[in-house]
């Protein structure tokens, strides 16, 4: 079976909300983990898994719009045809944008910059303040969206963790609010159900002036997740149902554990989430065709010595880059996991497992990467660590963008002007560019052994706190 045909990519309003410190490149570096080859393979798996294993729906609406289109249920599953699948798949926007509150264009999913957000949901806080853990709070969400608001490098919002000061049923939408009074940035968010993803949905509309500029301007998105093994639960078909409807964004994408949900191989994960992924993405499709859609890898790799989770690994970047390569072979926008770690303070394995995730994935065929700031394999969410990690993004975005080739750049006026007298230092080509041809530091320390020892600054901690404080304080 052949992949879908592939749309041409509309164009955008320029602009973003981030303050460039290096000079891009129109096309950003990529890193293709999986060939065109491989993802024909994954994607001829996919087909027959969805024809051949079938999904089990719970939703009965969705069962009937499926059946409708083409699918066949029996005994609770529905079996996807592989010409719908692949016809649902042609009508997906090539790109997705997302806007600030004031209406500017924040970012879209096919930039070549690079673009960076936090994770949801995480069980426990590390507060910064008194270096704590402790369960979260309505006031922790309204601090991280004041954090989220600083940081340059963090592009789009999320919540910090579930409040546990306010009643369960209510915890989305009183995160989404607190998101919406301290940032303007994009709000990625995730509800219970669908009447609580209801309820966040109108709230965004009541900040832009109704429903109808929301869908032309989004400034959120909806999280939906499939159940693996091969699930599609009922209130993740209402959310897509309702998000097709209303031509609101949404990304459906299912939490996977290798070895226990899935496949253990890599490979057979991807194709296994890809297939769910499609199950909830093709609904949408068929309730409203072109609706905007996004998928991506939540792919978890497990330590089989304590049956952990293991996302500060290499794999788990590893199978980010190759579920990108998937779903731009299909034609899907998506975005990966990566800036997390598996340890549990802010030391040497955290930034080692952070940097190197956020490397890896910011080569990966999207320019949206999440997730950035959660310790303790994704349970505790921290200020400081996302602090940090807008660091780490910023080092990781100018390495993909990559090195820029023009008449400008090569400068062989500048050699030939300067050269004979060696006079680069003072050239107008260096005076022009020496603010913004190369990224600077802002935590990280570039001085002298004697300057470094005689300093009380020498503790990069120290420095990530004061940071850290100090922008909770200007917000």
């Amino acid at each position: 079976m052949s992949t879908p045909k592939r749309r041409s990519r509309k164009a955008l309003p320029a602009g973003s909300i981030r303050q460039q410190s290096v000079r891009r490149p129109a096309r950003k570096t990529s890193l293709p983990v999986i060939d065109a080859d491989g993802s024909d393979r994954i994607f001829t798996a996919v087909l027959d898994v969805l024809g051949d294993c079938g999904i089990e729906v719970s939703d009965p609406e969705a069962v009937s719009l499926l059946v409708s289109a083409g699918c066949r249920a029996d005994s609770g599953r529905v079996y996807y045809p592989p010409d719908l699948v692949c016809k649902s798949l042609e009508k997906i926007p090539a790109e997705i944008a997302f806007y600030r509150q004031d209406g500017g264009l924040a970012l879209t999913t096919s930039e070549s910059v690079p673009r960076f957000g936090t994770g949801v949901n995480c069980v426990n806080v590390l507060d910064p303040r008194t270096d704590t853990y402790r369960p979260c709070l309505l006031s922790d969400i309204r601090d991280h969206g004041r954090m989220q608001q600083a940081l340059p490098y963090i592009d789009f919002a999320s919540s910090l963790g579930y409040p546990s000061d306010v009643p369960a049923e209510r915890e989305a939408l009183e995160c989404a609010r607190a998101l919406l009074e301290t940032t303007q940035k994009p709000i990625f968010f995730t509800g219970h159900d669908e009447h609580s993803v209801q309820a966040i949905w109108e709230t965004m509309a009541n900040c832009v002036g109704g429903m109808d500029n929301l869908a032309d301007k989004p400034i959120g998105l909806d999280l939906i997740g499939p159940v693996s093994p091969l699930k599609l639960g009922r209130e993740a078909c209402q959310r897509l149902i309702m998000a097709a409807r209303l031509g609101l964004p949404v990304v459906c994408y299912p939490a996977i554990f290798p070895g226990m949900s899935c496949p253990l191989s890599l490979a057979g994960a991807i194709a296994q989430a890809t297939a769910e992924s499609l199950s909830g993405i093709v609904l949408s499709q068929i309730v409203q065709p072109g609706a905007p859609v996004m998928s991506g890898s939540s792919v978890m790799p497990m330590d089989m010595r304590r049956a952990d989770m293991a996302i500060g690994s290499p794999e788990y970047a590893l199978a980010g880059l190759g579920a990108a390569d998937v779903f731009a072979h299909i034609g899907i926008p998506c975005w990966v996991g990566s800036g997390c770690t598996d340890a549990h303070d802010i030391g040497p394995q955290a930034q080692a497992e952070a940097s190197a995730g956020l490397l890896a994935t910011s080569l990966a065929s999207t320019s949206l990467t999440h997730n950035l700031g959660m310790l303790s394999s994704g349970r505790t969410g921290s200020m400081e660590f996302l602090v940090a990690c807008d660091e780490l993004a910023a080092m990781a975005s100018t390495f993909a963008a990559g090195i820029e080739v023009s008449e400008a750049t090569i400068a062989k006026e500048v050699i030939a002007r300067a050269a004979p007298e060696n006079t680069f230092l003072t050239d107008p080509h260096t005076m022009d560019r020496f603010e913004t041809e190369f990224w600077m530091p802002n935590l990280f320390r570039r001085e002298s052994l004697e300057d470094w020892q005689q300093s009380d600054s020498s503790d990069f901690r120290k420095r990530l706190k004061e940071k850290t404080l100090s922008l909770l304080d200007a917000a």
